[in-house]
């Protein structure tokens, strides 16, 4: 599975989002720091979900870096995150 793929799965399966959207950004990042050849280094994710009700964005942010601790030690340079509570979408 891609590493797209992995955390598109993870974090459906944790937070159940109403809204997921995982963009791979490593293209942008050629020649930096964590850039790979063939990619999937540099994502850009927005979640908006349920579980973030009521929660403050360093939270938010913990509770996704925690669901996909995997792929932040391994193939995964950098994640930018957007994370929303449904009623602020």
């Amino acid at each position: 599975m891609s590493v797209a793929g992995s955390i598109e799965r993870k974090l459906t399966e944790a937070l159940a989002p109403s809204r997921l959207a995982v963009e791979d950004e490593s293209h942008k990042h050629e020649g930096h720091g964590g850039w790979r050849p063939g990619g999937e280094t540099h994502f850009n994710v927005t979640v908006v979900s349920a579980a973030f009700d009521g929660k403050s964005r360093v939270d938010r942010q913990r509770m996704v870096y925690e669901i996909l601790a995997d792929e932040m030690a391994g193939p995964v340079h950098a994640l930018a995150l957007t994370t929303r509570a449904p009623a602020e979408d």
